[in-house]
């Protein structure tokens, strides 16, 4: 029997394919996302034998960009960034501007359309979010200041892009694109037209959040009341989609904005981390699927017939966006291990590159050169990004080594750096020296503010040890890994080291430093690891809590609290007030 099933022989390829290639490509420690890249060079048209349906693909990347989208906006926080915004919205503001006039620049320098250099130029200015996170939960920094600092960049570059995405099509006419004939032929005003489309992205953002907010979490409410687990999995992909749909209909909204709203909405509902985990698997799969239709796209002839083009796109990548994030970064006061980080995070460009670029080729601005290009320079800039997160370090410590001005600019003044000179004496001796102040550092600060006890804050986070000190509260910025920070933390004459962060090599170091200043001090600390726990308990190195150990010994004692034998115990041994 004869069989036309190209659907089920493009995903058979396509994962099939994806699926080796991602797995050698992990092997040799590059990100999995360059083998689905390469995955669909050998599957689309670009390169001899099997070709797969290029149309077919082109909407199955449409569902992967929904789901993608709907993921980043699950996982938006808004406090998050708000927690770094001093630096991350200015920084990646300037930082996307720096990156889009080299890109238009070079393009200039090929002799393409003004239009067409800019949505190159912005395409290669958006880093993937998909990629950096993937980079700093390897090296365990995820949860660290660099790593915020870093997420929060990209989830400002995000937005920028997104609202770039709204803003194209009815621009399109003016930048030169073929898409643009029809709106040259039609008599409405440009500035009508893009305040029209505002309205309508206006429109749908305000019904998400006064609607949606309230609509979705009790909708997942009904559904999770069900004990369905296939329900619950349905119903989140069906809002997913739906929603990027149905704002494609009625608001005239991309499926990306749509569906970023939905995820963003979602995260408002109790259910939001297991609506997280449910998808996972649908939005992994098709986000493959988006990766390898991008890789149909790339002619890899570009790379022989144009090697100076590549070469300067991957410069702007790489060089170019790296310096200047490395600049601003320093510019804004912070440390050399900082302003590597973020330069390593931006030095690469994906998933938004691809949908804008991809967008730029629909309304005719960007030619397909221009798609090759991006794709090029994607592919060897997120081959090449474990190598340059790898040299930071090394790096570094050339940089300070060599460089009187990188020394000066290490140590120079930092008005939060030390305790100011008020400071009263009993933050100076006898006082707890707490390190971090997150979740567990608030709820240990609470505590010893309620009982007088005196202590001092060192944080990373500049700007919160800023608004700790409008309240009262004593408190040093940088990371207290470093000798200095626990110095002017008088760590020398304190009374103990409690060290609220879960980082087990600056925990470590911190611990040393300490006892090397003060070998008297009492040292308490905590992990979320249980062989660190035990490994840090033998070494001696101070008092460990452990998260679980901790949470079962306070679960344990209140249950055992609750039913231990009192006077008012019935003879059975249960509780008064408790049935038998």
């Amino acid at each position: 029997m004869e069989h036309n099933v190209p659907l089920i022989t493009t995903l058979a390829a396509g994962f099939g394919i994806a699926l080796v290639l991602g797995f050698l490509a992990e092997r040799i420690k590059v990100p999995a996302l360059v083998g689905y890249l390469v995955a669909g060079i050998i599957i689309g048209p670009g390169t001899p034998g099997f070709v797969a349906d290029v149309h077919l693909a082109s909407q199955l990347s449409e569902i992967g960009v929904m789901l993608l989208m709907f993921g980043v906006g699950l996982h938006f926080s808004l406090k998050d960034l708000l927690a770094v915004k001093r630096i991350a919205v200015p920084g990646a503001v300037v930082q996307m501007a720096l990156a889009t006039a080299l890109g238009a620049g070079v393009a200039w320098l090929w002799d393409w359309q003004w239009g067409s250099g800019l949505i190159f130029g912005l395409s290669l200015s958006c880093a993937s979010t998909v990629v950096l996170l993937k980079a700093l939960e390897t090296r365990g920094v995820l949860e660290s200041m660099n790593g915020r600092i870093a997420v929060g960049w990209l989830v400002v570059e995000d937005l920028a892009t997104v609202l770039v995405l709204v803003l194209l099509p009815p621009l399109a006419g003016i930048l030169g694109g073929s898409a643009g004939d029809a709106a040259a032929a039609d008599a409405t005003p440009l500035w009508t037209t893009i305040g029209l489309t505002l309205l309508q992205v206006g429109a749908f953002i305000a019904l998400m959040l006064v609607a949606g907010r309230r609509v979705l979490p009790w909708f997942l409410w009904l559904v999770a009341r069900t004990g369905s687990r296939e329900l619950f999995t349905l119903s989140v992909i069906a809002a997913a989609i739906g929603i990027a749909y149905g704002a494609a209909q009625l608001f005239s909204v991309s499926f990306a904005l749509g569906a970023f709203f939905a995820g963003m909405v979602m995260r408002e509902s109790e259910f939001s981390h297991r609506a997280a985990q449910e998808s996972l698997p649908l939005r992994d799969a098709f986000s493959v699927l988006f990766f390898v239709s991008v890789g149909m796209l790339f002619k890899p002839t570009i790379l022989i017939e144009q090697p100076l083009h590549v070469l300067g796109t991957v410069a702007i990548i790489i060089l170019g966006k790296s310096v200047a994030a490395f600049a601003l970064v320093l510019a804004f006061r912070y440390p050399l291990n900082t302003a590597l980080t973020v330069s390593a995070s931006l030095a690469q460009i994906g998933e938004f590159s691809f949908i804008l670029a991809g967008l730029g080729l629909s309304l005719g601005l960007l030619p397909a050169e221009g798609m090759s290009l991006v794709l090029a320079g994607a592919l060897i800039s997120i081959a090449l990004n474990p190598v340059l997160f790898a040299i930071n370090e090394p790096l570094r410590r050339w940089i300070l080594k060599r460089s009187a001005l990188a020394r000066r600019l290490e140590q120079r003044g930092d008005p939060y750096a030390e305790l100011p000179m008020s400071t009263e004496r009993k933050y100076l001796e006898g006082q707890v020296v707490l390190i971090g102040y997150g979740r567990v550092g608030r709820r240990i600060a609470s505590a010893l503010r309620s009982r007088g006890i005196p202590f001092v804050v060192a944080e990373q986070n500049r700007e919160l040890v800023e608004n700790l000190r409008n309240r009262g509260i004593a408190a040093v910025s940088g990371n207290a890994a470093e000798p200095a920070v626990l110095i002017q933390a008088h760590i020398a004459r304190a009374a103990m080291l409690v060290v609220a962060i879960a980082d087990p090599l600056d925990v470590r170091q911190m611990a040393d430093i300490a006892r090397t200043l003060n070998p008297s001090i009492e040292i308490v600390l905590r992990t979320h690891n249980e062989d660190e726990s035990v490994m840090l308990r033998k070494e001696g190195i101070g008092t460990v809590f452990y998260g679980e150990e901790e949470l079962a010994r306070g679960m344990t004692a209140h249950v055992l609290e609750r039913f231990a034998p009192g006077p008012h115990a019935h003879a059975d041994g249960h509780p008064a007030g408790h049935a038998a």
